[in-house]
């Protein structure tokens, strides 16, 4: 049988359509090439987007901020000295860009002016850490890309 150039094009086309139909359906069934949104309640979070600014600005004008060190122990958070540790409460969200599953919020009890976030919760690489904490009546945020 003997193939003009009309059926060599319309063949062409139907390869090349089913070679993108199956990187299609490859890459939204595959949960490897699964991508999130940051967080589940997105829009809800942008409409907060300016009290975490005015918090941001109320941790700037202390006289020190939050520190942070990577220790033997794990991630250890310093707050400030000048304040009374039995006032700061609050919560530390750790953000894994590339794995939400480690994602985890732990809250904020002070004996000293230091949290001890233990090793074994943290894997090596990057992490976006964010403490939201209140002094006093007064809210201060900290937010941090670290790579521990």
């Amino acid at each position: 049988m003997k193939i003009n150039w009309g059926t060599g094009i319309v063949l062409a086309f139907i390869g090349f359509i089913s070679f993108i139909m199956f990187f299609v359906i490859r890459m939204n069934t595959n949960d490897k090439y699964d991508h999130d949104l940051v967080t589940e309640d997105y829009y809800k979070a942008e409409l907060e987007y300016q009290t975490d600014i005015n918090k941001e600005e109320n941790a700037k004008d202390l006289a020190s901020n939050i520190t942070w060190k990577r220790t033997s122990e794990g991630l250890v958070i310093s707050f400030p000295k000048e304040l009374n540790v039995e006032q700061i409460e609050g919560k530390v969200f750790l953000y894994r860009p590339s794995n939400k599953q480690v994602d985890f919020e732990s809250s904020i009890s002070l004996s000293n002016h230091n949290l001890l976030i233990p090793d074994k919760r943290l894997l090596d690489g990057r992490w976006n850490i964010k403490v939201d904490w209140q002094y006093n009546g007064n809210s201060y945020l900290y937010k941090k890309e670290i790579v521990y």
